[in-house]
């Protein structure tokens, strides 16, 4: 069975990619019903775009297949997701986070401005996901 950690490694790789090209080594992917519907490495340098952080690359792509409601969906990435990205998150409605590194000053869910796990957010965005902070080794 395919569990956080199988995900994880698979960003791994992506975030490995990316740190290859120049950018933060930074990737995620989505994962609805057991399939993977988006996988992102980030981008902000390679297209000079600071939006394009491996998280907010992944939910592009997985708004683009599966409509503006991922309820249901988990994100997985190397990196907690910063403000920006948890916005994107929380707009979308996905319903689970999982990371592996925290992020310590911009961090949605561990800075001062943790966004990804605040009950004051505009009522349509809905209720807060899950969130883990996965150990590096599966024990």
């Amino acid at each position: 069975m395919k569990d956080d950690y199988y995900y994880m490694e698979r960003c791994k790789v992506l975030g490995k990619s990316a740190g290859e090209k120049g950018n933060s080594p930074v990737g995620a992917l989505i994962v609805k019903d057991g399939n993977i519907i988006a996988e992102a490495e980030e981008a902000n340098k390679t297209k000079n775009d600071v939006t394009c952080h491996a998280e907010i690359e992944a939910i592009r792509i997985a708004v683009k297949k599966s409509g503006a409601d991922l309820s249901g969906a988990i994100l997985y990435t190397t990196h907690e997701p910063c403000v920006m990205c948890s916005y994107a998150i929380r707009f979308y409605r996905i319903s689970k986070v999982v990371y592996l590194h925290a992020v310590d000053h911009l961090g949605g869910a561990t800075s001062s401005m943790p966004l990804l796990v605040s009950n004051d957010v505009p009522p349509k965005w809905g209720k807060k996901p899950e969130v883990v902070h996965l150990i590096s080794e599966k024990q």
